[in-house]
């Protein structure tokens, strides 16, 4: 089966990077996408939370004499192409189980920026590589280094990333065996100091209205382009207590019922690994009372309701989540650190997916028959198996001028409750 997987792997991440270009160029003619809003931050107007990646693409522009939005697009290929590149490397040569199939097919990973293309080349993907690069050091100094260069970078990038430190930690005690508070632990704690007090001080220091109104005409004037959409929220939700109020209005019953059935039935595979999977050393300091992995982690994943409260992209919030976790239970499979239940193969579970016209039909049905929407409020989308190709098919013979981002749920959000 590895080698049967490798091939999959490697024509399905193929496939989503030549979908991806598709998209990415087109969208880069859009004036309402919020993929190029929010590289177009920079520091022109002062320092700001991820103004990093902004003012390389106005270097570039400016170096080569680019137009920004060309520069962008040639980042954002070069990024995803990194990623995918980087997550086949991980992925190839493990020997799969059906489950393990369905966790790394899921809608909600690597398919759903491609399937819900608001999402596609946002700046998480920055952040994924440099997770993905931390699991790929095999020794202790090379990760303390890794955390104390590449986290602080991750959050001028995207500061969010902090509600996701718990999947780097949990890996620190788990790589160097810390059975009790020593030295050890002390170093691993101190190695998140510099990104924590970083993300503290962007929080505590928002860029200020006369700041924003600099980088604005900085951006109109020498690259004729609008601050809009999350270039915007800079200035109108600038406050923590703003970032919490945006989400007020649209809350219901129907919008947690929704993201509760995505978030079961989306990690249903991992959920079930993981709880049929625990620890090799069991005396790992805060680990030593769980008989199973399902519980840390869900622990690591408890920040992340902070930032489903801060912000209104959902989906983007439960793909991120998902990452993180499938690359940590990979990893622990992958290292051979953890031991999975046998007793999972005799399951009836598994037993019905060993029917291969089954397997088949459910592949299709979980892993492409649906995926979730952008933002807090977006219904779930079908059939993206269908969907991906054949707008990219339209795309590319010249029959969709892609007026659906003209009417995108986030640029409706955008109008309703910012402008």
């Amino acid at each position: 089966m590895k080698k049967n997987i490798n091939i999959y792997l490697k024509y399905y991440f193929s496939i989503l990077f030549f979908f991806s270009v598709i998209y990415l160029h087109q969208k880069h003619f859009v004036g309402n996408d919020s993929t190029i809003s929010e590289w177009l931050i920079n520091y022109s107007g002062g320092f700001t939370k991820r103004g990093v990646v902004g003012q390389l693409c106005l270097y570039i522009a400016t170096y080569f004499k680019l137009n920004l939005r060309d520069a962008i697009l040639i980042i954002q290929i070069c990024l995803l192409a990194l990623y995918f590149i980087i997550l086949y490397s991980f992925l190839r040569n493990i020997i799969f189980n059906k489950i393990l199939v369905l966790a790394i097919f899921t809608p909600i990973f690597i398919l759903y920026p491609v399937a819900e293309i608001e999402v596609l080349a946002r700046k998480e993907v920055f952040i994924f590589c440099i997770f993905l690069s931390y699991l790929f050091l095999d020794k202790v100094k090379y990760k303390f280094y890794h955390k104390i260069f590449f986290l602080p970078l991750a959050v001028l990038i995207w500061e969010p990333v902090i509600f996701f430190f718990l999947f780097f930690f949990i890996i620190d005690l788990i790589d160097l065996k810390i059975k009790k508070f020593n030295i050890d632990l002390i170093k691993i704690i101190f190695s998140y100091f510099p990104s924590i007090i970083l993300a503290f001080y962007i929080a505590l220091n928002p860029l200020s209205a006369e700041g924003h109104n600099i980088m604005s005409n900085y951006l109109l004037t020498n690259f004729n382009e609008n601050c809009y959409m999350s270039c915007e929220l800079l200035k109108s939700k600038s406050t923590i207590f703003s970032q919490f109020k945006g989400n007020f209005e649209s809350y219901s019953f129907l919008v947690f019922f929704r993201y509760t059935l995505i978030i079961l039935i989306g990690f249903a595979p991992l959920f079930f690994l993981s709880v049929n999977s625990k620890l090799k050393n069991t005396k790992i300091i805060f680990l030593k009372k769980f008989d199973n992995l399902l519980s840390p982690i869900l622990i690591c994943l408890t920040p992340v309701i902070i930032l489903f409260a801060m912000g209104y992209d959902w989906g983007r919030w439960v793909n991120i989540g998902y990452v993180f976790s499938i690359l940590l239970y990979v990893y622990l499979y992958k290292t051979n650190q953890i031991v999975l239940n046998k007793k999972i193969f005799d399951h009836k579970i598994y037993l019905f997916l060993n029917k291969k016209n089954i397997f088949i039909m459910i592949i299709i049905i979980y892993c492409f028959g649906w995926n979730p929407k952008t933002v807090i409020t977006g219904d779930i989308a079908t059939n993206p198996l269908w969907k991906i190709p054949y707008n990219a098919s339209k795309i590319l013979f010249g029959f969709n001028n892609f007026r659906i981002l003209q009417e995108s749920p986030i640029s409706i959000w955008h109008k309703k409750y910012i402008e």
